[in-house]
């Protein structure tokens, strides 16, 4: 039998074992032989911790999967023949910053859509694309997955940037397939949506469920609030009925951030002053599991690790690396180049869409012109995003500053220049790109 090598850079992450737990469930079509973490110096304790707990699962699982624990890129990358990407440049205390500097000026920090979306990219694209040069050194041949948020940017620097191949993934879609699955109490499998937009600013305009469609009834179900519209991670604030009727499309949860961002920043104000931000309160989250990884008795991917944003998120990453794998040609969400997918945004930009996944990768359903509902705020977005990977790029600091000037959720320009100027102080560390 072939040899089936996987790495996972980030491996000290609290989300390996949901991965681990992904592969087990398809050991029967994609029989990993060689199953690397790696990671950096600083996350040796986590890697340590969640390496023991990865080998204990396939140990009750009793599948021949072995799980190799490292912080050598070389001995992790050579050869492989998936590399998925799970890294957070700076850990939760560079994210927390991410989130309290926006909110110093009445501003959303969130971490992928708003400023620290921005912050995160400039801290992690250097990073990613010195991993993809060692790629095309010891394994080019191999895919890059990609969880990294902001997912969409990222995906977009890779794909502009390097040579190697990738597919950008995110749980976004698959949960909000789900919620429609659950509105009719029917499997998730029985459910189709047509989605079209950017990372976690996607739309729903077709909702079929075994075959049927209903779009119509699933929105009146969101209308009137007996279907469920709001992730984990995400303050469970509703749209009016009226604009959920008018829209007519079903948005992802992250959408309220642009949709209600007077509300949504009123509420991450008053949750930091109560509970923390998101990232002080995933900093306890992972805490807590890391806790109970250290149980020599647990043995599988423990419950309490859906309380992490992005839960269910190996389901995605798994059932595509088997789709490549074994060419299967199945349907996924993904981020990939648009190549003529929508006339209303530029060939070369990444977008999230459903396509077909082969073993030549992913290739996005024709979508056409976008809803004129939706058609400006997806082009001021990807006109942002554009923008912050070309800064994440150069270190231009005039192209920093018209990025966050851009971004829908900053409301004002020199409110965007005070913002950028205490982010780059804080994370110099890990700017190399932005000359001091």
């Amino acid at each position: 039998m072939k040899k089936l090598k996987i790495v996972t850079i980030g491996g000290g992450s609290s989300y390996t074992p949901e991965l681990i737990d992904g592969f087990i469930k398809r050991y029967d079509e994609l029989p990993v032989t060689d199953f690397y973490l790696l990671d950096i110096e600083e996350g040796k304790e986590k890697l340590e911790i969640v390496g023991k707990l990865a080998q204990r699962m396939v140990e009750e699982a009793g599948i021949p999967m072995n799980i190799h624990l490292t912080l050598d890129r070389e001995a992790a990358l050579k050869d492989a023949d998936f590399v998925t990407t799970q890294l957070r440049v700076g850990f939760l205390d560079a994210r927390i910053n991410d989130e309290k500097i926006p909110l110093k000026y009445g501003v959303l920090g969130q971490e992928t859509t708003g400023p620290g979306g921005f912050m995160k990219a400039q801290r992690t694209i250097p990073v990613l694309l010195d991993i993809c040069k060692a790629m095309e050194k010891w394994c080019p041949n191999a895919w890059l997955i990609n969880f990294t948020n902001p997912a969409g940017i990222v995906t977009e620097a890779i794909t502009r940037h390097s040579a190697i191949k990738t597919i950008g993934i995110c749980s976004g879609a698959n949960s909000m397939m789900m919620d429609i699955a659950k509105a009719y109490d029917v499997k998730k499998a029985d459910i189709y949506a047509r989605i079209i937009g950017l990372n976690h600013l996607i739309f729903a305009d077709k909702i079929y469920v075994k075959g049927d469609d209903l779009t119509d009834d699933f929105i009146e179900k969101l209308a009137v609030g007996s279907a469920n519209n709001s992730l984990k991670n995400i303050p469970d604030i509703g749209f009016t009925a009226r604009f959920a009727r008018a829209l007519h499309m079903y948005p992802i949860s992250y959408l309220k951030y642009y949709f209600l961002t007077r509300e949504m920043t009123e509420t991450a104000i008053r949750d930091s002053e109560k509970k923390g931000t998101r990232g002080e309160q995933t900093r306890e989250i992972e805490k807590k599991l890391f806790e109970l990884y250290q149980d020599p008795n647990l043995n599988h991917k423990p419950k309490e690790l859906e309380q992490r944003g992005g839960a269910w998120y190996s389901d995605t990453a798994c059932s595509i690396i088997s789709s490549i794998f074994n060419d299967k040609k199945e349907v996924h969400v993904v981020n990939t180049v648009n190549n003529g997918t929508t006339p209303d945004l530029p060939d070369h930009v990444t977008l999230e869409t459903n396509a077909v996944i082969d073993k030549n990768g992913a290739h996005p359903l024709a979508y056409g012109r976008l809803p004129v509902k939706i058609r400006g705020l997806i082009q001021s977005v990807k006109a942002y995003e554009e923008l912050t990977v070309e800064a994440a790029v150069t270190g231009d600091y005039a192209t920093a500053l018209l990025a966050l000037s851009i971004n829908p959720i900053v409301p004002s320009a020199a409110i965007a220049e005070q913002i950028l100027d205490e982010y780059l102080e804080v994370n110099h560390a890990y700017l190399p790109q932005y000359k001091r």
